[in-house]
């Protein structure tokens, strides 16, 4: 990589659908997260390529009621402004079904980092994927998708529409406006909208065609914000949509713009990293892109193929790099890193960092994966598409319904369990794959009644192999070559990408027992 370059992802791993903002020199950009706990994480960066995870929007479990959502509900595409002195950030909550309740909620800050305030919902803000515009009249808008009650084609026709928010309740005042019916391009899954203000003009980009093989960025304008938008005769102004879907960075749309203090425009937006069977258990990433006002006012990408790319030049701005978080996490402070999540936040903590210092422990729940509940999971995002993990784990099960070990997961319908468990009371390590929430037993082996064993993971472009060992240099092969297509958002349809991380469960009983990690290690194999 050339040093005038940077290189694609700028955050590598299930960082989908980001929104972005300046405030002076610092760029901030929250990405979505669905029923992972901390939600809605928070980055910064003052070179718009090197970012730093400095916070989470919903980082308290009384913000916000997750109502025990199926993974890829929950936390939607989020949209980050400033204004005066304060952060908002405007959430889609979904539930009860992809396309049944969408609650839309603001929450505010005075610091990125946080702490923001609890959900203040939008009454009768339909849709998802909504945005605030602060004009330079003080007017504050609500843009978002709807629905059409009538549609005109059998499938995604969805609309954009316009509302005015009262400054200090925030609930919606005076009439809806539809900016951009789908009817007048016969556009499919119109939704992300964001409204900018250009050179006298009001510009409306929104992402089309579903978040899959037909994304696309589209962009409208008008002289007034409420007025009659006219569509770009250049249309989409970014997509992969006429490019294989093995192509190696593909399904690119979902943007957000922003103008640096240099005057450039850059873009980021979300795309996958497909193999050449066209999974991808990454899940959507966040890219970066430069992009121009041209001649004839439109916005169109700013390089020799009008497409997103490994490599882009650098933005003008002075490097500034980021620490790079420790391949290994020893457990040693009494909160838990930025980077990891449990699937639903959690008011009866099911882990401790105290009860044995320098220990992860995890209490042995009920809940199994392969339900919507909240197990006793912690995980990480797989970052990168070739990897290796490995975990010291200690753990005696006393019954034959106990398990502890990693689990590598899409969602509670596709994954794997690696665990530790009793048969017929010998110690056994077992290997489950789940498909549509059926789990088969892949391997089994007796292992020396040892209290301590080491994990590993190691994942590269079409599988995933597991090792185990009593002694950390010494690990021998437990299964080679189970697929990652289970993990692939390709597969079953999910809108997250994979996770990693340690796991407990006694199937169904209740017990007072635990599993404790001394560590746990993540590191790339190679390149992103």
């Amino acid at each position: 990589m050339s040093e005038k370059t940077f290189q694609n992802p700028v955050l590598s791993g299930f960082y989908p659908d980001p929104s972005i903002c300046r405030v002076g020199d610092d760029y901030y950009l929250v990405t979505s997260s669905f029923v992972y706990f901390p939600g809605l994480p928070i980055f910064h960066s003052r070179d718009l390529v090197n970012w730093e995870q400095i916070g989470h929007g919903i980082h308290d479990a009384d913000q916000l009621d997750y109502k025990n959502c199926e993974t890829s509900l929950g936390l939607w595409a989020p949209s980050i402004r400033y204004h005066q002195g304060t952060y908002y950030i405007i959430n889609t909550f979904v539930s009860e079904g992809r396309e049944a309740r969408r609650d839309n909620y603001i929450i505010t800050a005075k610091n990125p980092a946080g702490p923001w305030s609890k959900a203040h919902f939008i009454e009768g803000a339909d849709g998802i994927d909504s945005s605030l515009f602060f004009d330079e009249d003080g007017r504050i808008w609500y843009v978002g998708n709807f629905i059409v009650e009538t549609p005109l084609y059998p499938e995604g026709h969805h609309g954009i529409y316009l509302q005015e928010l009262d400054p200090e309740t925030l609930q919606f005042t005076g009439e809806r406006t539809v900016i951009w019916d789908g009817f007048k391009t016969r556009s499919k899954w119109i939704e992300a909208p964001h409204l900018y203000r250009h050179d006298g003009w009001y510009y409306l980009m929104v992402a089309e065609g579903g978040t899959f093989e037909n994304h696309s960025v589209m962009m409208a304008r008008c002289k007034t914000i409420d007025g009659d938008y006219e569509i770009c005769p250049r249309n989409p102004i970014v997509t992969h949509r006429h490019l294989p879907l093995t192509n190696p960075i593909s399904v690119v749309g979902h943007a957000d713009i922003v103008e640096t203090q240099k005057r450039e425009w850059w873009m980021v937006l979300l795309g996958v990293r497909p193999n050449a069977d066209k999974d991808f258990a990454t899940g959507r990433e966040t890219f970066l892109i430069p992009v121009i006002w041209d001649t004839d006012g439109w916005l169109r990408v700013d390089n020799a193929n009008g497409c997103v790319n490994s490599q882009e030049r650098l933005p003008d701005l002075t490097p500034c790099p980021v620490p790079v978080p420790s391949a290994c996490d020893n457990f040693e402070s009494a909160k838990l890193k930025l980077m990891w999540n449990t699937i639903h936040p959690t008011k009866e903590l099911f882990y401790s960092l105290t009860e044995r210092p320098g220990f992860l422990r995890l209490k042995l729940l009920p809940e199994v994966m392969q339900e919507v509940c909240t197990p006793a999971f912690i995980g990480r995002r797989q970052t990168n598409i070739c990897f290796r993990c490995t975990a010291a784990m200690e753990f005696t099960p006393r019954f034959d319904y106990e398990q502890a070990g990693l689990a590598l997961i899409q969602d509670d319908r596709f994954h794997y369990i690696f665990t530790v468990t009793l048969e017929a009371s010998t110690p056994v390590l077992q290997l489950w794959k789940t498909e549509h929430a059926t789990p088969v037993l892949l391997h089994q082996a007796a292992i020396p009644e040892h209290g301590r064993i080491y994990l590993s993971i190691l994942g590269n472009h079409d599988s995933y192999s597991f090792y185990y060992g009593t002694q950390e240099e010494e690990l021998s092969v437990f299964y080679k070559g189970a697929p990652a297509s289970v993990l692939s958002s390709l597969t079953n349809g999910g809108f997250t990408g994979a996770y990693i991380g340690m796991y407990a469960t006694a199937n169904h009983h209740h017990c007072d027992d635990h599993a404790d990690f001394d560590w746990f290690t993540y590191e790339p194999v190679g390149a992103k």
